[in-house]
């Protein structure tokens, strides 16, 4: 079968297709025949050194991709039979190996493909959507009527994290370029403020919650608008400093790091707000598999409105 291999770690020429065994399920696991993947900014950073990739830099051929919507080939788990259409995150963030038309995963990390879209917008509402039920509903027990400020509305996860925090009953305000101002409306913000535009930042008041899904502000900024009692979760900064830890508790904020992690009862969750339409993936751009390193370049502009995904077979 064909797969995608980091060569070394560098720029998205590194990213070699090649021809390998087709995997075999064991106890527990599936193989699936790959239809989607989507590709997310951690791909392209550990691919280049960053992200996960000191946890998965001795795998050996080394296979970057968690995101996957496919068609089960072989089962050895009572969760799925052959011909189930499944999608999820696999093993996030050990080593995933999803760059490859066969892909094997553990059984419970995945749940059926809802019959209402297809595999590239399922495949795109993996780590994502995952992602922002983790933090939100588990990490920061978003309630009704609290005060959610979004900082990458119309980012990846910032565009499904708008639609949660809504269905959670919070007053969504949505930060982003001007340009996507309509783009985070429609995707069920309150208010969209302008991520440049300071004076109406610095006029934001009561904020219970806040998701940093871009990592440029530190944590002495963005708890400038929060109540006594918020919290503020980055999804892209794990080195919160000592000094921004202390400001923080003194204006009792919690501040903390999210990362994601594979869970099929999540993705559950995940597809049944996709068979309800209460969520829905933004496909900024789809690639084919021969145009990886195409889509990886695309990610690297940080300029994705929604999510990129590369079509398998």
């Amino acid at each position: 079968m064909k797969a995608y291999i980091v060569k070394s770690i560098g720029t998205a020429d590194q990213l070699q297709l090649v021809d390998i065994e087709k995997p075999v399920a064991a106890n527990n696991e599936v193989v699936i025949k790959t239809k989607a993947i989507s590709i997310n900014p951690v791909d392209a950073k550990t691919r280049d050194g960053r992200g996960v990739y000191n946890w998965i830099k001795d795998e050996n051929p080394l296979i970057l991709g968690w995101d996957i919507s496919g068609e089960v080939t072989e089962s050895k788990s009572p969760l799925f039979k052959v011909g189930d259409e499944v999608f999820g995150m696999v093993n996030f963030p050990g080593h995933g190996k999803v760059y490859a038309e066969y892909v094997v995963a553990k059984a419970d990390e995945l749940t059926l493909k809802p019959s209402n879209i297809n595999h590239e917008e399922a495949a795109a509402a993996t780590l994502a959507p995952l992602t922002v039920w983790q933090v939100m509903v588990d990490n920061a027990g978003i309630k009704a009527g609290q005060r959610v400020l979004i900082h990458g509305a119309s980012g990846g996860v910032g565009h499904y994290a708008t639609q949660i925090a809504r269905h959670l009953g919070a007053y969504v305000i949505g930060v982003s370029s001007e340009k996507n101002k309509d783009f985070v409306l429609a995707n069920g913000a309150h208010e969209h403020v302008e991520y440049n535009d300071l004076s109406k930042l610095n006029e934001l008041t009561n904020i219970d919650f806040v998701l940093d899904a871009v990592g440029e502000k530190d944590i002495t900024e963005l708890s400038k608008p929060v109540v006594r009692g918020g919290k503020i979760i980055s999804i892209v900064r794990g080195n919160i400093s000592e000094e921004e830890q202390a400001h923080a508790k003194s204006k009792d904020i919690e501040a903390k790091f999210v990362l994601v992690k594979s869970s099929g009862n999540d993705m559950g969750t995940i597809a049944g707000l996709l068979q309800k339409k209460i969520i829905k993936s933004h496909i900024f751009q789809v690639f084919d598999f021969e145009q990886m390193a195409d889509a990886h370049r695309q990610i690297e502009t940080g300029r994705t409105v929604g999510k990129v995904v590369v079509k398998v077979q």
